[in-house]
């Protein structure tokens, strides 16, 4: 019965899900002399594969533009399978909000700068994530959103 209560956290695989890279305006754009402006986007999801199993996703989009033209488009979701059991609720959303997401960044980190670099640009270098601050942020818009005390990122498993 002991071994019921034991918290269990736990890798089960760490993959690629998804990787998309545009250079929509090629080759013409890439005879510009113009210094590109780079916009970088970062999300991350979650959701109940099964009991006590989780996915954990986090996003990169690097939109590279000269003038107001798109040099390159970079779009890659890099995920985790977790299992999480035994763990309080209260913990449970920390666990998956901060935890898992930083474990999965330096992977995502990683393939957008050899993606960038195999097509030819300069790496991008995503810079570090404090994810407690993003998911304590998220925590805070959603519970002024919804009018309550807080919000919850795990979507049920089907």
């Amino acid at each position: 019965m002991a071994d019921e209560a034991t918290p269990v956290f736990q890798i089960q695989r760490m993959y690629l899900k998804d990787l998309s890279l545009e250079q929509p305006n090629s080759p013409q754009i890439l005879l510009e002399q113009q210094q590109p402006q780079v916009d970088i986007n970062l999300g991350m999801a979650a959701a109940g594969v099964a009991d006590g199993i989780f996915e954990v996703t986090v996003t990169a989009t690097v939109t590279t533009k000269v003038a107001d033209k798109v040099l390159f488009l970079v779009e890659a979701k890099q995920a985790g399978i977790f299992e999480i059991r035994n763990v309080p609720d209260e913990q449970m959303q920390g666990i998956i909000g901060i935890v898992c997401p930083q474990m999965i960044y330096p992977y995502l980190r990683a393939i957008v700068s050899d993606v960038c670099t195999r097509a030819g640009f300069p790496p991008i270098l995503l810079t570090e994530v404090n994810f407690q601050a993003m998911f304590e942020a998220q925590q805070q818009q959603a519970a002024a959103a919804n009018g309550n005390g807080g919000s919850r990122i795990i979507t049920s498993a089907n």
